[in-house]
């Protein structure tokens, strides 16, 4: 796409108006420049999805839930904008502790930790957990959740929060502050890109030592990732930061394509909100377009959109947006869905590999 001449839109004179909305809003930030302008480009993105019915994946890095996004995650959820999620198993762990009643305050940055530590007070920054009567008790809750459940069978991360979110809705005191309970609700597959760097694994590693084994399928799930893509006829990321859970989407192209032969893998759109740096190497960085050739999107120049922001900025806007904008969407109920999808690929593989075996024959 050529972009050297001088034809673009005419850069508007902004009013501010009190009685805007939130659609007149980001038809101010699609009409400026840098980031505002690519704000403005996401959220047109994003509802371009929903409109086309795309399957979308909300992948969510970093420390999301401990400042509550969790709410935002669950209205996306319940209007069907989010059909899967990938994220980390400490906004698993964290998210927990609003359906519980766990306490979670805000605190300060500025502050000696050497203080904190022996205040028993755990910091995320300007967040503060206590030590006993938040991070001890939700331990006491994921290794009761998990005494007897998943051992000596083999599961996915899916099925570890699915059954988390089954527990935390018919037991805890707050089921309806857990993201986690919306997606066993609306059959929404959650699945945890590192399982074992979290504190849902510590937890069950306390029952290791009680000679509880657990079999986590870790090809099984990427697999099954794959599959939610081959079995899509449209497909789209919103990747809250990078890291292992924007990665983790995105390789389900790669696996179509490069492992299975299938040369139809790759996303159709993805926004990217991240604070990370291109030019060191890092995937959490890696531009989108780079993405191309490794085969994880569909197009290198349409409907992708990198926005360099805070998650924490950029996220409630998008979803205000759509929100807004779009009537309640069909939920897809992946989760329902996921043995089917796995079973389809792995029967159109083997098809697809005897066709070419004989075609080598001759």
């Amino acid at each position: 796409m050529d972009h050297h001449h001088f034809r673009g839109k005419n850069i508007p004179h902004i009013k501010l108006d009190p009685k805007m909305e939130i659609e007149d809003l980001i038809e101010i930030y699609a009409g400026s420049g840098y980031n505002g302008r690519k704000l403005g480009e996401a959220a047109k993105v994003y509802s371009k999805m929903i409109q086309q019915d795309a399957t979308i994946c909300l992948t969510v890095a970093g420390a999301m839930t401990p400042v509550g996004f969790g709410g935002i995650i669950k209205s996306l959820i319940e209007r069907g904008f989010v059909d899967w999620i990938i994220t980390t198993g400490a906004n698993v762990y964290h998210e927990d502790h609003f359906a519980w009643g766990l306490p979670i305050k805000q605190g300060h940055f500025e502050v000696d930790d050497m203080v904190l530590y022996e205040k028993e007070i755990v910091r995320i920054r300007d967040v503060y957990i206590k030590y006993y009567e938040t991070l001890e008790a939700e331990d006491q809750i994921v290794q009761k959740m998990f005494k007897t459940n998943l051992v000596n069978e083999s599961f996915t991360s899916a099925k570890l929060c699915n059954i988390m979110g089954k527990i935390s809705k018919e037991k805890s005191k707050h089921p309806e502050r857990s993201f986690i309970v919306s997606a066993y609700d609306y059959d929404v597959p959650v699945y945890i890109g590192t399982l074992s760097d979290s504190s849902v694994a510590l937890n069950m590693a306390y029952h290791r030592l009680h000679n509880q084994i657990y079999h986590h399928d870790f090809t099984k799930e990427i697999l099954e990732q794959a599959a939610i893509l081959y079995n899509s006829k449209k497909s789209g990321i919103l990747e809250l930061g990078g890291g292992v859970p924007k990665n983790t989407a995105q390789q389900t192209g790669p696996l179509l394509d490069q492992i299975l032969r299938r040369n139809d893998g790759g996303q159709d759109y993805i926004i990217q909100i991240t604070d990370a740096r291109p030019d060191t190497g890092g995937l959490s960085g890696a531009t989108l377009e780079e993405g191309k050739s490794w085969g994880k999107v569909q197009d290198a120049h349409e409907d992708m959109v990198t926005v360099y922001a805070d998650s924490t900025i950029a996220f409630p806007i998008l979803a205000w947006y759509v929100l807004s904008k779009h009537k309640k969407r069909k939920p897809k109920r992946l989760y329902t869905k996921i043995d089917s999808y796995y079973n389809k690929l792995q029967r159109d593989f083997f098809k697809t590999t005897r066709k070419l075996q004989k075609q080598h024959q001759r």
